[in-house]
């Protein structure tokens, strides 16, 4: 598949991440080969955290979630990386939710889009694409 040069990489939220180990159609994103999906430890952690509440939801186990998150094409990153750009992030997300500061400073560092399907990237001043929308960009 052709990609436009402007998606060749994507800071990855932690709801995209779950869709993507529960099989879902961010999965389809993942599989995408012209694409580099970022994301950082803070956000892998969360995805951790919910692994269980996904495993019953869709009648999955924790384990088998576990290793389709490892199988996943992600480039992770720690704080110490991305941490001159926290300040910034979080006075962009000042009324918004807290968790997301972590990634919104990584794709300023970055200089990259954000992938989540929640809105509160709307006015951070990054682009942000949700999963149907980059499937439809990416024609997968």
């Amino acid at each position: 598949m052709q990609t436009s040069r402007h998606l060749k990489k994507l800071a990855a939220d932690a709801n995209v991440i779950l869709s993507a180990v529960a099989g879902k159609a961010a999965l389809c994103v993942f599989l995408e080969e012209d694409v580099e999906i970022s994301t950082t430890q803070f956000n892998i952690d969360e995805v951790r955290e919910y692994l269980g509440v996904i495993a019953e939801q869709y009648g999955l186990s924790e384990e088998i979630l576990e290793s389709q998150l490892k199988l996943l094409p992600l480039k992770i990153y720690r704080r110490h990386f991305y941490e001159g750009f926290i300040g910034k992030a979080a006075k962009k997300l000042s009324s918004r939710d807290e968790d997301d500061i972590e990634l919104l400073a990584l794709a300023m560092k970055l200089k990259i889009p954000i992938w989540s399907n929640d809105n509160d990237f709307k006015h951070a001043g990054v682009e942000a694409y949700t999963t149907a929308k980059l499937l439809k960009i990416l024609k997968a």
